[in-house]
């Protein structure tokens, strides 16, 4: 029950009381009578307060108090009783539907009309039937307004709910790709340290060490992700990569003993800010996949960038050990794609003459 609907059940009765009693005492009926009327309507109404009744049936039950108005004010426009055709009217019109409320209002009206055939000379009557359409106009517009102000506050909510939700998609996908291609490359050093520890210990001293730097930058990515949510936090926040970060990212696979070659066409600073993050990320876990699929297998990184759209295909040449199908890692490089208005799409090579796996996506530039 909204504060409009509540306020209506206690007004109401209370008003219905009030106008009733009042027509008691300045109507021509014998005051008992008038008394006894204004009681019953006054009883009435409070019960259909407490129990809280709405549409036909209110309306139904308030046509015995109008009839009581009707039977203290018969043949007297100035008296205060016609009030309780107002009060009624309103009644309906703030907790019913407007079927409901545009019937009674037709019924209300009738009775001033009625009265005023009945004395044509007394002006009286039109101030009552004015009163009554002015009414159920007003508060009829009133609860629309009240229902579309709900449903905008619902809207509202359920908005903002999308947008947290469409957010911690995507931190968890940010998350997801750093973290993934830190740990993956991480630990393809951390494998070459090893090897190499006996018989080549700069060798493995440098690995390790560009274990730390990458998982150090990786680290300050992930709290640039979670940053972007609380913009009131102290301190800077590391930007974000983008397009032209690209071949840094690949030499990085590069330096961990993985063989990609890299071949761009025009100027990826063109990408802008957030396609250029999409690319990024979308070769990040292209990488990251094949290096954990196929391991030792050569990788090939093309991208082609002009002024309608932009390529990005990724394309393992060897045998794909075990099918990256499953997971998460597609369907986000899927979604990155798909969030500025590109397309993504992933599989085994078809070509008679080449295995492999292919990722590509089409970005507008």
């Amino acid at each position: 029950m909204t504060m409009t609907e509540q306020t209506a059940r206690v007004a109401a009765p209370t008003a219905l009381a009030l106008f009733a009693l009042l027509g008691a005492v300045m109507g021509n009926r014998p005051i008992l009578v008038g008394l006894g009327v204004a009681g019953a309507i006054a009883v009435l109404a409070a019960i259909l307060a407490w129990d809280k009744m709405t549409g036909w049936p209110l309306a139904a039950a308030l046509s015995l108090i109008t009839a009581g108005v009707i039977v203290l004010g018969h043949a007297e426009s100035a008296n205060l009783v016609w009030m309780g055709l107002c009060v009624t009217a309103a009644w309906v019109a703030l907790t019913s539907e407007l079927p409901v409320t545009l019937t009674a209002g037709g019924v209300l009206g009738a009775i001033p009309v009625s009265e005023w055939i009945q004395q044509t000379d007394e002006a009286g009557w039109a101030a009552w039937l004015v009163g009554t359409a002015f009414t159920v106009t007003a508060c009829s517009f009133a609860r629309q307004l009240r229902k579309t102000v709900e449903q905008l506050r619902e809207a509202q909510d359920q908005l903002s709910e999308r947008s947290r939700a469409e957010e911690r998609n995507r931190i968890a996908a940010e998350v997801h790709d750093v973290v993934g291609h830190a740990l993956t490359v991480s630990l393809l050093h951390i494998g070459s340290a090893r090897l190499a520890l006996d018989e080549e210990p700069e060798e493995a001293r440098r690995a390790l060490g560009e274990a730390e730097r990458l998982t150090r930058n990786s680290l300050d990515e992930v709290r640039a992700s979670v940053g972007l949510m609380r913009r009131d936090a102290p301190g800077e926040i590391a930007p974000m990569p983008d397009a032209s970060a690209i071949p840094e990212l690949v030499e990085s696979f590069r330096c961990a003993g993985s063989a990609v070659e890299l071949t761009v066409s025009g100027e990826l600073a063109a990408l802008g800010p957030a396609r250029g993050l999409a690319a990024y990320r979308i070769v990040q876990e292209a990488l990251t996949n094949a290096t954990r699929h196929a391991p030792g297998e050569p990788v090939t990184v093309e991208i082609s960038v002009d002024h309608s759209e932009t390529t990005v295909a990724v394309r393992n040449d060897g045998a794909v050990h075990r099918s990256p199908a499953s997971g998460s890692g597609l369907r986000g490089m899927r979604d990155r794609a798909e969030a500025v208005g590109g397309r993504l799409s992933a599989g085994a090579l078809e070509e008679a003459a080449r295995r492999g796996w292919l990722v590509e996506a089409v970005l507008p530039s």
